[in-house]
């Protein structure tokens, strides 16, 4: 609007040009048009400050604003039209720098309208908080009425087709089959399931998370419990064992981080990665048969050799096939532990997001060993696919014909480690002395009998406050509902915890005492429903659309409780520094249990400790920590 003000005023008296009369017009009503959208802008700004995330009284004037902002697109978009037209007129003699500042003005303006249609598309909700709230109401207070039911499985069933077309637009650059669209409808399912009972917008999740975050970080201020200190203080057979693991858990990092390619190679080398590689990657490499799936320029094995240390006929096959429910292994031969390994790769494509989201519940039976557990569903699809190239195809009789006296080794990290170790209780009937390392894995992952049964053979390892490790069904509804009370009991406008909670993350200081309504609550009054829900429920507030009576703390749980594999090794930060720009950082590693990641933890270290080259750095810590232990203890 300024620059265009600029433009009219500076060039006033000087439309006399061929299609000037048109230009004059055009910016006059384009500067009242911008005015009037400056001003609905600005009305919608001060309205959506007042008030609180669970008070919406003083923002009631907020549909009418929106609507009438909603409007003004009607105009704005017949006015980039004119422009487009006056822009493209061939017998338009005017000034170049006025075309140029139109050319810009029309630019922008088309794009402004393009982005807004597609933020519609993604986040607009068809059904609308209210028609929710009010079919859900009416289905509880008259459950025989078959015509309720029909009206609530409509609205369940037009939720599902919503999140299904978001997700389809998300992942329209991918190639869609049956596995794919049984993939949509199951997530789809999932995600409706997971926000029906809420109505809360991102800036609303994002104000939770930030007072989550300082609430978390002054309960963690405060002193332990002596309990609490003691149970971790291990004795020196079970550090003997840890210090071992640690060194193994090294060892195999190696192999996990390599089964991401060359993507993980150039984002630890962004300088010398290339080079590298395209000197490199010309040479050796297996014969057509060891090796399936695309690798253009040879740069995935390439990766994968300077990752590892090995040489290219240590590798029995290596697999770059990437689908849904597929993804890429290699099996190598590791001399230095005589062990063969086989190495699944993490997430790094849509087709893993898929596999990761695709979080329902599948039964896993084994013979000899238990009747059944539960499983995740998408990453033991993943487990199959790699159990069957293994057995299947003989590629494990072909790594044992060629070593028969070594030891069976599976690694992965994230979406790896979970297929990992679903994949290796497939085969540890058939290798008893198998070993799997698995590295930052999905916590919702294995029933508590197969997490119990894998302790024998499997090792967990994870880093600080990964998200990923905590991630399950059961955590992210405790979340939810943690978000839920803590924004809809806080008495600061929406705008206030943000700006605080910006400040907080980039620039840290003591947490923010926000005044809530938990403030003077005791800790039986804590367990009853969810604190101003009930005033919600009460008052009919369309803003939130709170959770139902039987969907208190203590209902049963909606989804089963899965757990992280095997034995559990915690690495923590020694130093109470939370800056991400720290450059020191020691670290120490502890046994641990599956009730220490029953929750969610906010921190902005929670996506960055999760990640491979993280953990990679944290084992080589310990490990040459503990070296260099002992060769001062041998002097």
């Amino acid at each position: 609007w300024v620059g265009i003000l600029v433009l009219y005023t500076v060039h006033k008296g000087q439309f006399n040009c061929p299609g000037g009369g048109l230009l004059h017009s055009y910016l006059l009503v384009l500067l009242i048009l911008l005015a009037s959208i400056i001003c609905a802008l600005s009305a919608l700004v001060y309205i959506s400050m007042q008030g609180t995330i669970s008070n919406p009284g003083p923002r009631k004037s907020l549909p009418k604003l929106l609507y009438t902002r909603l409007l003004l697109y009607l105009p704005e978009f017949i006015w980039a039209v004119v422009g487009a037209v006056w822009v493209s007129d061939s017998s338009v003699r005017c000034e170049k720098t006025v075309i140029n500042v139109i050319i810009v003005t029309v630019i922008a303006s088309w794009v402004i309208i393009i982005f807004t249609i597609i933020g519609v598309l993604i986040v607009f909700d068809p059904l609308g908080g209210k028609k929710t709230f009010y079919l859900t109401d009416s289905v509880n207070r008259n459950l025989e009425s078959s015509q309720s039911g029909q009206l609530l499985y409509n609205v369940k069933n037009t939720a599902t087709r919503v999140w299904e077309k978001r997700i389809r637009l998300l992942c329209c650059c991918i190639v869609q089959d049956d596995d794919h669209r049984v993939a949509f409808t199951s997530i789809a399912e999932l995600f409706r399931t997971y926000f029906a009972d809420t109505d809360l917008v991102p800036s609303d999740i994002a104000a939770g998370l930030t007072l989550l975050h300082q609430e978390q970080d002054k309960m963690e201020s405060c002193p332990k419990e002596p309990e609490e200190v003691l149970c971790h203080s291990p004795s020196s057979l079970v550090t003997d064992d840890l210090d071992t693991e640690l060194e193994n858990a090294a060892h195999y990092m190696l192999f996990a981080a390599a089964a991401y390619g060359w993507p993980y190679y150039i984002y630890t080398n962004p300088f010398t990665a290339l080079c590298k590689l395209n000197g490199d990657c010309c040479g050796n490499r297996p014969t057509d048969s060891d090796i399936t799936g695309s690798d253009r320029h040879n740069f995935h094995f390439g990766s994968i050799l300077k990752i590892t240390g090995l040489q290219y006929r240590d590798f029995i096959h290596i697999s770059f096939h990437n689908k849904i429910y597929e993804i890429p292994f290699f099996v190598a031969l590791d001399h230095k532990k005589e062990a063969i390994v086989v190495a699944v790769r993490g997430t790094l494509s849509f087709e893993d997001i898929l596999t990761d989201l695709s979080a329902d519940c599948e039964d896993l039976t084994l013979e000899d060993v238990l009747e059944n557990g539960f499983v995740h569903k998408g990453i033991t699809q993943a487990a199959n696919y790699i159990y069957r190239k293994l057995i299947n195809d003989g590629i494990l009789n072909q790594a044992f014909t060629i070593a028969p006296e070594y030891k069976l080794v599976i690694v992965g990290h994230s979406l790896g480690g979970g297929t990992a170790s679903i994949l290796a209780i497939m085969l540890r009937n058939s290798f008893p002395t198998l070993r799997c390392y698995a590295f930052s894995p999905p916590g919702g992952l294995l029933s508590k009998s197969l997490a119990d049964y894998t302790k024998h053979f499997i090792v967990s390892v994870i880093v600080g406050k990964d998200l990923v490790a905590r991630l399950s069904m059961p955590n992210m509804e405790d979340l939810k509902r943690r978000i839920v009370r803590i924004v809809a009991n806080c008495n600061r406008p929406k705008y206030q915890i943000l700006l605080r909670g910006c400040w907080y993350e980039v620039f840290g200081g003591d947490p923010d005492n926000f005044p809530t309504e938990l403030d003077g609550r005791n800790q039986d009054a804590l367990t009853q429903p969810l604190l101003a829900e009930e005033s919600l429920m009460v008052h009919r507030s369309p803003s939130y659309n709170a959770l139902e009576d039987e969907s208190h703390l203590n209902s049963p749980p909606q989804y089963p409780h899965l757990y992280l594999p095997g034995k559990i090794i915690h690495i923590v930060e020694e130093s109470s520094s939370r800056r991400l720009c720290s450059s020191d950082i020691k670290y120490t590693a502890r046994w641990s249990n599956e009730a220490v990641f029953s929750s969610i933890l906010i921190s902005p270290k929670m996506i960055t400790d999760h990640m491979p080259d993280v953990v990679l750095k944290a084992l080589n810590s310990l490990s040459q920590e503990h070296g260099s232990c002992l060769s001062c203890q041998t002097q």
